[in-house]
């Protein structure tokens, strides 16, 4: 238990901060997207990225949050790299909107962290009518990391580091259905909102998986890893008085936000990960995945149907 604060074998536990796991750590000449870094762990995801001199790409739906976010930033840390793009992640349009506008900047892409996401809304359709949670926690990541893609290659090959993509997932990816992934029942309303999104975070890991298996298969300097960061009191939570409600009562078992973001840092920057891919990361140290979740076979079919999706729209 977090709680106790028992060091794994990268030598951290829950209790580390961002900060304690990037320490040294020397992100000078490395571009970063994240998403979601307008609150939360990826607000302080986004601080300890340009603390250890990475230049940050803020990935958000309100720019006037964003902007806000970056003069708070660079008020902390004078001289960080700082800028801020819209994308809203239930957009298909707004994706890749997002991704061609990035390309034509010229940045190179060292480091792809799909933090954003949300937990147990009310059923709604996305503006693709896609089940919102499926479509903002997965596919929504699944299709911009496939835009990026060529660009984190062509990086790696250019400046001899290896490129990194993070998805940020959640333990809840072991209490979604029992089948795994319910592919002809995407927009069932009948749904528990819970079940859903842990469905949406197995999809997190699976999509690295498969992502994995692509790079390794052409030879390509990148990674992809997922992690799961602990519960922490963030307002990803507010669609779910439920959820709102049992995490208010255990606060004494939570992380705090630096403590939250802390698992994000150390997999898109610490050298220990230098190498691995496929991995399921929490607390800073390497973590073992459902059995579902490590199933190439599963992860295969979800990257195909996701295509199916993403190349319509």
């Amino acid at each position: 238990m977090w709680i106790f604060g028992l060091n794994g074998n990268f030598g951290f536990s829950a209790r580390s901060t961002a900060e304690q796991v990037t320490k040294g750590v020397d992100g000078t000449g490395l571009v970063a997207i994240v998403t979601g870094a307008t609150n939360g762990i990826g607000k302080e995801t986004t601080r300890v990225l340009a603390l250890r001199g990475v230049h940050v790409i803020l990935g958000v739906r309100n720019v006037k949050a964003g902007e806000k976010v970056k003069e708070e930033m660079l008020q902390k840390h004078p001289g960080s790299e700082i800028d801020v793009m819209e994308i809203d992640l239930s957009s298909q349009a707004s994706i890749r909107k997002f991704a061609a506008e990035f390309i034509a900047t010229g940045l190179p892409l060292n480091i792809l962290i799909n933090n954003a996401g949300m937990m147990s809304p009310p059923f709604t359709l996305s503006k693709d009518n896609i089940e919102q949670q499926f479509a903002v926690n997965h596919l929504g990541p699944f299709l911009l990391t496939n835009l990026l893609l060529d660009t984190m290659k062509k990086t790696a090959r250019d400046c001899g580091k290896e490129g990194r993509v993070v998805n940020v997932a959640s333990e809840l990816h072991r209490y979604g259905y029992k089948e795994g992934i319910i592919f002809d029942k995407i927009n069932d309303k009948t749904r528990h909102p819970v079940i859903a999104y842990g469905q949406s975070k197995l999809c997190n890991i699976l999509h690295c998986v498969e992502l994995t298996r692509r790079l390794k298969e052409e030879g390509a300097n990148v990674t992809a890893n997922s992690l799961h960061p602990g519960v922490i009191a963030t307002n990803i939570s507010q669609n779910s008085s439920l959820l709102a409600c049992v995490l208010g009562c255990a606060n004494i078992f939570m992380k705090n936000v630096p403590q939250g973001a802390a698992t994000t840092c150390y997999v898109a920057l610490s050298p220990k990960v230098n190498g691995l891919s496929g991995e399921y990361f929490m607390d800073s140290n390497k973590a073992k995945a459902s059995s579902m979740a490590r199933d190439p076979e599963l992860a295969k079919k979800l990257w195909e149907f996701s295509l199916t999706f993403t190349e319509k729209n």
